[in-house]
């Protein structure tokens, strides 16, 4: 018995090469510009009229065919180029002619693919200024070494930007972006000088600090009592206080790096004075403060969100006469004070021993729910495909825009009209961003390929054991990892807290063998309230 298989299409080489005796070609086209015409010596304009001309210079071309993008070279999403692939999958062209191979892409990995993209279709890929031919293996060769010249060119641009920067810093100058509160950047020196307005405030940050002996986050309680506002209009956190604190900027230098110029500029602060202020910080963080506790003096961090701002819930302390207090407090609340959020704050003994008592509960008294949770969350599955797939290919879009937008901050600082400090750090901040979106990708697409399934009775026994375990006798450790393991979120309302759990799928150990889990489904159980109970000392600084 012999098996058969379907033949391979035959690719539609060309018969000859570029501009040789091989017979009529068709030409399709492809220009891409990344900046304005004003500043761009690329433009789509330049580039259609030097192809037209070389096209019509070689023996047997013919124009079939022109596609155009305003676009990044960094991604391959563009709409002329997709068309352009496309047309040639359909056998529209022969030859696809670019003006630089830079045009066509800037990124060696998305050269290949193209390239062979263009292989599979039967079409030759050509330049009308670098003298390769991609019908030939050495044409191939060449090809992809001008596709590392153009990634390497990226990259010098990239280095160059980080070296002008550091240059800046030795020299004094600010490196760029918005100067520190209570300084300006003269655009002319880059030098850093004060800003009238605001220096009477950084003063008086440092005067609190240094003399008064008040916290970062009282200074902030009180510079928005006085109706202070950032430079951006709004309140005051601490944390943008300790930022002011720690600033070498206000005593007069320059720091970038390992780059640090002493009385590189007028001083708003006196040395003596930011140094104390540096000692004082010091001394506070090494000191026995309530708010430095281990991460497992709180189960419940980063699982509550406040109802009011949104932010997250985190652990914080309060000192009073004769002992600590434990909060879990909203984020905004402990940053910028009640002028920033009103969100309740919740003891955090009661809370944890709440929801770890519900947890234990839900899996011991109510094993019935797991398989209505299960054959709801198997019903969201189905129901939420589509959405979920929307929101996957979203966040690939989003990072392939932010991808153009890199290369256009490059091609930009290439034609000198941008400075190197501003082009850093933006884009910078655009590779976190790009980052970000490339892992909640990545999540989505793992969530589309796990369908729920519910936990076999055994597991569920099992866990009802471990649990009951440690909420008499368990460490703090213990506790904490199963709170982490199976509680989804905490939810604030008018009637208490509410934890949503999670159902670990089938095959997953129970907490303290392995305390992965899958989250299936959410299950609402309410506990008592442990709101506001009468205990919010307001002695000692969250």
């Amino acid at each position: 018995m012999s098996a058969t298989t379907a033949p391979k299409r035959k690719k539609r080489r060309p018969t000859g090469p570029f501009g040789g005796p091989g017979g009529p070609r068709r030409i399709g086209i492809y220009e891409r510009r990344s900046t304005d015409d004003e500043h761009q010596p690329f433009s789509i304009e330049a580039q259609d009229s030097a192809l037209t001309k070389y096209a019509g210079s070689q023996p047997g071309w013919t124009i079939t065919a022109k596609y155009s993008d305003d676009a990044s070279g960094a991604t391959t999403q563009r709409p002329g180029l997709q068309q352009a692939l496309a047309d040639a999958r359909a056998g529209r062209f022969d030859v696809l002619l670019v003006y630089r191979v830079d045009r066509f892409s800037r990124r060696l990995s998305d050269l290949l693919d193209l390239l062979a993209e263009l292989d599979d279709a039967g079409v030759a890929f050509a330049s009308a200024t670098e003298p390769f031919d991609t019908s030939t293996s050495i044409g191939r060769m060449l090809v992809q070494l001008l596709g590392v010249f153009a990634e390497f060119e990226r990259e010098t641009i990239i280095d160059r930007v980080t070296k002008g920067m550091a240059a800046k810093a030795a020299k004094g100058q600010w490196v760029g972006g918005p100067a520190p509160y209570g300084l300006q950047a003269d655009r002319d020196t880059w030098k850093l000088h004060p800003e009238p307005a605001e220096a009477p405030w950084l003063a008086e940050i440092f005067r609190l600090y240094t003399r008064e002996r008040h916290g970062t986050r009282n200074i902030a309680a009180e510079l928005n009592r006085r109706g202070a506002r950032t430079r951006t209009g709004k309140p005051w956190s601490a944390y943008q206080i300790s930022r002011i604190l720690a600033n070498p900027a206000y005593a007069g230098d320059i720091a970038y790096g390992d780059v640090h110029v002493e009385n590189a500029h007028q001083a708003l602060i006196d040395r003596a004075i930011w140094q104390r202020a540096r000692a004082l910080a010091t001394a506070r963080a090494e000191s026995s403060n309530p708010r430095a506790a281990s991460d497992t003096d709180y189960y419940l961090t980063s699982l509550i969100r406040c109802p009011d701002c949104g932010h997250n819930y985190i652990g914080t302390a309060a000192t009073g006469r004769n002992r600590t207090y434990r909060y879990y407090t909203c984020y905004s609340r402990n940053r910028y004070g009640t002028s920033g959020c009103t969100g309740p704050r919740l003891p955090a003994s009661q809370a944890d021993t709440a929801v770890l008592t519900a947890l234990t509960g839900f899996y011991t008294k109510t094993p019935d729910l797991i398989g209505a949770a299960v054959t709801r969350a198997q019903a969201h599955h189905t129901q939420g495909h589509a959405s979920h797939q929307a929101e996957h290919d979203a966040a690939l879009a989003q990072a392939a825009a932010k991808e153009a937008a890199i290369e256009r901050y490059y091609q930009a600082f290439e034609n000198g009209t941008m400075d190197e400090a501003t082009t850093g750090n933006r884009v910078r901040k655009l590779q976190n961003e790009i980052t970000q979106l490339r892992a909640r990708a990545a999540d989505i697409a793992a969530t589309l390929a796990t369908t729920p399934q519910g936990p076999d009775p055994a597991t569920i026994t099992r866990l009802a054991g471990y649990l009951t375990d440690i909420l008499s006798s368990g460490t703090p450790a213990e506790q904490k990892t199963a709170i982490e393991t199976l509680i989804a979120e905490i939810r604030i309302t008018p009637e208490g807290i509410i934890p949503v759990f999670k159902i670990p799928q089938p095959g997953t150990l129970i907490p303290g063998s392995n305390p992965d889990t899958t989250s299936t489904d959410t299950v609402r159980a309410p506990v008592h309230s442990v709101g506001r109970v009468g205990i919010e000392p307001t002695t000692g600084e969250l």
